[in-house]
């Protein structure tokens, strides 16, 4: 005879089975936006995170969904209250504000970022983007991949994982704009397997003139 769930496992299961849900609507309303069917799982989540943790210093988050990533980065020791995350669907914002009190959620499109100043002066510490880049026109995902640099300090990193064989963006435009590319790895038990990129700017991008 099976021995009966935990509440804490129980719990797990069903948040599980509710964000299974939730994505799939989402999806079912706007599969450009969300990209996906299922949230991220935790193999990709480990990777994506791997590099953060409570030194990193504020981190942002773009399109954390069901805050899959989020919970990552807690378990990297990122203080709740040093995260910012930007979600542009009012059901995963609303539900994000509710596991997440401390943290601030902004219900806002992350391609409208250039121009705002969400850290002031240092800046953010990194970028974690659960965005389904490749949905996006070429100009948009430029777009994204500048607002969040316009966040980031002058240190600062962009992780981003794509379900594609490359990153998401043309090597003569990254060139262009002074973004250095680094593949991390491939979280290949992730459904659909996805690669995860670090970009950060090279030293000399301010001479550029971009």
């Amino acid at each position: 005879m099976s021995q009966p769930l935990s509440p804490v496992v129980r719990a797990a299961s069903e948040r599980a089975r509710g964000d299974y849900w939730s994505f799939l609507r989402s999806w079912t309303r706007a599969p450009g936006r969300v990209g996906a069917i299922a949230p991220s799982g935790a193999a990709l989540a480990r990777l994506i995170t791997a590099q953060i943790d409570a030194n990193t210093g504020p981190v942002l988050e773009l399109g954390p969904g069901t805050g899959v990533f989020t919970r990552a980065l807690l378990e990297r020791g990122v203080a709740e209250r040093d995260l910012t995350l930007i979600e542009s669907g009012p059901e995963f914002a609303q539900m994000l504000g509710e596991r997440f009190p401390q943290a601030r959620v902004l219900c806002a499109d992350a391609r409208r970022l250039r121009r705002a100043r969400l850290f002031g002066d240092a800046g953010a510490g990194a970028v974690v983007s659960g965005l389904p880049l490749r949905n996006l026109p070429p100009r948009q995902r430029l777009a994204v991949l500048l607002g969040a640099f316009a966040q980031l300090g002058e240190d600062g990193a962009y992780y981003q994982f794509t379900y594609g064989l490359s990153f998401p963006l043309p090597r003569a435009w990254l060139e262009r704009y002074g973004f250095k590319v680094q593949r991390l790895g491939r979280a290949r038990l992730n459904l659909p397997p996805a690669s995860v990129y670090r970009v950060t700017r090279r030293r000399d991008w301010r001479s550029m003139g971009v």
